[in-house]
C-alpha cells in the first residue's frame, strides 16, 4: 500500500482476530468503526480465498469506503455505517497487482485497492456494480425478555481473558428488573451462578463475576482475575438467561 501511495498513513487495528473467524473479525470492525476516521477501511480474514467468494469495495451511506472479501465480515459494519450505497465487485479490478496470487487477495487485490482508493480513486471505476441487496450479511442471535422476565441473550464473542461479550446492551433491561449494583443470577450451559452487575473490576473481589457494560456498551460476563468462558462453560452462540437473584 505504501508502494502504491508512499503518503498514506495507514492505522493497524489488529491482527488478533482469531484465524478463520468471520464473525468475530465482524464485530471488531464494527466495535471499532465510531472511533476511526471517515478514511478507507480494509479488512481481511478470508478462508475462501481463491472460492467462489466475491472481492468487494463498498461506499457506505456515511460516506466510508470498506474493502474486503464478500463473507458477511463488512456486514456488522456497513449496518452501523448506515447501510451500502454503491457495491462492486472488485476481482478484476483495474488496480489489482498482476498476477494476482490465488492464495494472497490480501496482498494482491484488496490492498490495493484500498490504496487507490485512499488516493481518490472512485469505487465506481474500481470494479463492476453489483446490487447491494445481494452482499452476504451475517445473521447474529437476538436476546429476548422471557415471560418470567428474564433476560435471555447470547456469548457472541469471548476474548483473551474468558471475559463473555454478550449480544445484549443497556436497552434490553427493561422489564427485567435488573439494576446497576444489584445481584443477578446467570444461568448458562446447565450451571447458575451469581454476579453483580456493577461498572468495573475493582467492585468485587478476585473470583467473583460481574455483568457489566464492556468498551462496546455491550452487556458482558467477567470474572475479576478469573475467566469467565470457562468457568460458565460458555463458548459463541452459548445462550445465557439472566434475572435478580
Amino acid at each position: 500500500m505504501v508502494g502504491i501511495a508512499p503518503r498514506l498513513r495507514i492505522v493497524d487495528l489488529t491482527h488478533g482476530v482469531p484465524r478463520h473467524d468471520v464473525r468475530r473479525g465482524a464485530l471488531v470492525l464494527r466495535n471499532a468503526l465510531p472511533y476511526l476516521p471517515a478514511a478507507v477501511v480494509l479488512a481481511v480474514v478470508d478462508p475462501q480465498v481463491g472460492g467462489e467468494r466475491r472481492a468487494v469495495a463498498l461506499r457506505c451511506d456515511d460516506g466510508r469506503l470498506l474493502v474486503g472479501p464478500d463473507n458477511g465480515l463488512l456486514s456488522l459494519a456497513w449496518e452501523r455505517a448506515g447501510g451500502v450505497h454503491v457495491a462492486v465487485d472488485v476481482t478484476r479490478s483495474p488496480h489489482r497487482l498482476d498476477p494476482v496470487s490465488a492464495t494472497f487477495h490480501g496482498r494482491d487485490l484488496f490492498a490495493p485497492v484500498a490504496a487507490a482508493l485512499a488516493t481518490g480513486a472512485t469505487v465506481e471505476d474500481a470494479g463492476e456494480p453489483i446490487d447491494p441487496a445481494t452482499l452476504t450479511a451475517l445473521e447474529l442471535p437476538r436476546p429476548r425478555v422471557e415471560a418470567d422476565g428474564a433476560l435471555a441473550a447470547h456469548a457472541v464473542a469471548v476474548d483473551g481473558y474468558g471475559n463473555v461479550t454478550l449480544d445484549a446492551g443497556h436497552a434490553d433491561l427493561a422489564g427485567t428488573g435488573l439494576t446497576l449494583g444489584a445481584r443477578v443470577e446467570v444461568e448458562a450451559a446447565g450451571r447458575t451462578r451469581r454476579a453483580r452487575f456493577t461498572t468495573a473490576f475493582a467492585d468485587v473481589p478476585p473470583g467473583e463475576t460481574i455483568l457489566y457494560e464492556d468498551a462496546s456498551r455491550s452487556l458482558a460476563l467477567a470474572v475479576n482475575r478469573g475467566d469467565a468462558a470457562a468457568e460458565l462453560g460458555l463458548e459463541p452462540d452459548a445462550e445465557v438467561r439472566l434475572r435478580p437473584a
